[in-house]
């Protein structure tokens, strides 16, 4: 069996969940404008092709996703010349997000 951005879970493929998660980043990005980004090179100067990354910095740490560029305008916050370099968060990283609806709510 061929698995590709096709393969669907009988309700939804890959493509259609990245999309999703695409798009549910850029609401969180959009909303926490002072403390999201995006740039098209990595803290060291290279990207991969047609690709970018953007990123938050939560309290607990940054978060980043690299997207394809074609997604560029969904995220209307600061473009900067350069990621800041990689706190080597991971996958499993993802609920430092929490911790924005935390900051929220102490203020």
């Amino acid at each position: 069996m061929k698995i590709d951005g096709n393969t669907s879970d009988g309700y939804h493929t890959f493509n259609e969940l990245y999309h999703h998660r695409m798009i549910l980043f850029s609401v969180i990005c959009n909303q926490n404008k002072r403390r999201a980004w995006k740039s098209k090179k990595h803290d060291d100067g290279t990207m991969y092709d047609d690709y970018f990354i953007v990123g938050i910095e939560t309290p607990e740490g940054s978060y980043t996703y690299h997207y394809h560029i074609d997604n560029w305008d969904y995220f209307k916050v600061k473009q900067i010349a350069r990621a800041p370099e990689w706190d080597g968060h991971k996958p499993e990283d993802i609920t430092r997000l929490l911790s924005l609806v935390a900051d929220i709510a102490e203020r």
